[in-house]
């Protein structure tokens, strides 16, 4: 068996530290890993064997006081946000396959690979990162190692079902409404959405669907998650805003005592949708505990209007995804057409151009008020646990939508994920941790958020949570 696919990217360095392992050992066994299951998971489409063999190279005769903290480390990188010089990019579109290659490294690129990470490829994504499911049309559907029938979730479905296998030990995600999130939930992985602005979106982007969208990382571990977070964040020159610097580096808060935490949960959506039992399950359970763990657990809410949210939502939505086609037929000089993309792609940008600017600075002021009101519940709790997503993993071809209703999958979006983009809206750091599989096998995270700018207090109990309840051992069926 290879000795490295379950290792975390933190166990992984420290091979490289001791000189038990080269860069271009852990390189090609990943690579092998990814040669042999991902024919059947399709969660890498864009390889780049050769620039990380060559990198793997360099390394190897880096002296070690030069190195980065996840030296030799294997990456992958979701094929949306982050550019790669020289590496075609296609954010999941025919519209881009094909006709842009990046000219330089986004930032967030150029700390990763200065934190000594080795890009071996690019990672499946829905087109755009619209849909909570990663099936776009250009590359097919990535296939869950869990079961292979359901979806890995999305937009980090890619990324999500790479870490889950054992490709990697950790994947580039990013999230506007739940993308880190979700896939982390239905992969069985560990997943935070950082602070708004924690992690930077230069050079291209100062924000992204004014604020909604942060990047950070699918992980296997709460100490690989914060160690990155340390290695990746920090303003970029002329950045519009940035998160409130931490007292102290992220990699020292899992292990640290979170003291006695006032937890509030919930099981219940504001916009009403249904919770399916086993969401309910691992909830209630998660909820017992971390009372055991000496924490203090009541139910309760933020009093959120669902309709306005939802309406609010989707109009900054279909706004960005009328903003996302006009940016890149700008960049690419070209012009688009409907038959270069999806149908629910092309409808809701439609849905975007109609808004008018008026209506959406209205929403941006609606859901603004929405953020007040959570900061208020967040006066009388520390953390604010529900479930993940509604469901637990849906079958492949669940979100389809058909001739007739192209936007069917929005809808089924909202009912699957009516959680996760609340945190998106205040810019809230939040979580989805691994504590349960129902009966079929399969992962039901649970979905904590934290304080605005704490992402500390959500590693200091993730990691509580990880050593009273450790998931590191479970394997999916299909893996490296």
């Amino acid at each position: 068996m290879d000795p490295f696919a379950f290792l975390d990217a933190t166990a992984q360095a420290d091979l490289v530290r001791r000189k038990e392992v080269t860069p271009v050992e852990l390189v090609d066994a990943a690579i092998a890993r990814i040669e042999r299951v991902n024919p059947r998971l399709n969660a890498v489409v864009t390889p780049m064997y050769d620039l990380a063999r060559r990198a793997a190279l360099e390394q190897s005769a880096t002296p070690s006081s030069l190195a980065g903290p996840f030296r030799g480390v294997p990456f992958l990188l979701k094929d949306l946000g982050a550019e790669y010089a020289g590496v075609g990019f296609t954010e999941g579109s025919a519209f881009l396959a094909g006709h842009y290659v990046s000219a330089e490294d986004s930032e967030l690129v150029v700390r990763l690979k200065r934190a000594g990470l080795i890009v071996l490829g690019k990672t499946n994504t829905p087109e755009f990162g619209i849909l909570p499911t990663t099936e776009p049309r250009l590359f097919g559907p990535a296939r869950n190692p869990w079961d292979k029938g359901r979806t890995t979730g999305g937009s980090s479905g890619g990324s999500a079902a790479a870490v889950a296998a054992g490709f990697v030990p950790m994947a580039h995600a990013n999230d506007g409404g739940g993308s880190i999130r979700i896939p982390a939930s239905c992969c069985g992985l560990f997943g935070l959405k950082p602070t708004r602005a924690r992690n930077p979106l230069g050079p291209h982007y100062g924000d992204l669907f004014s604020g909604l969208v942060a990047e950070h990382a699918v992980t296997r571990s709460v100490r690989d998650s914060a160690a990155l977070l340390d290695a990746t964040s920090g303003p970029d020159a002329g950045d519009p805003y940035w998160a409130p610097p931490p007292a102290r580096p992220f990699r020292e808060e899992p292990g640290a005592d979170p003291g006695r935490l006032r937890i509030a949960f919930t099981t219940r959506a504001a916009s009403g949708v249904p919770i399916h039992a086993d969401c309910v399950a691992a909830v209630q359970a998660t909820a017992r505990l971390c009372a055991e763990l000496g924490h203090d657990v009541v139910e309760d809410a933020p009093a959120v209007d669902g309709e306005l949210f939802g309406q609010a939502f989707i109009t900054l939505w279909s706004s960005g995804c009328a903003w996302t086609i006009d940016d890149w037929a700008r960049r690419t000089g070209r012009s688009p057409a409907p038959e270069e993309f999806e149908p629910l792609t092309w409808m809701l940008a439609e849905m975007g151009r109609a808004n008018g600017a008026a209506a959406y600075l209205l929403a941006l002021q609606d859901l603004q008020r929405v953020a007040r009101d959570v900061a208020r519940f967040f006066a009388r709790h520390d953390c604010w646990l529900t479930p993940t997503v509604a469901e637990p993993p849906l079958p492949l071809g669940s979100f389809d939508g058909t001739p007739e209703d192209p936007i069917l999958g929005l809808r089924r979006s909202a009912a699957f994920v009516p959680f996760t983009p609340i945190a998106n809206v205040t810019g809230q750091p939040a979580m989805s941790v691994p504590l349960s599989w129902n009966a079929e096998g399969l992962p039901v995270g649970v979905h904590f958020v934290g304080r605005f700018g704490d992402e500390a207090t959500l590693f200091r109990l993730a990691a509580q949570l990880e050593q009273a309840r450790p998931w590191a051992q479970r394997r999916p069926p299909l893996s490296g």
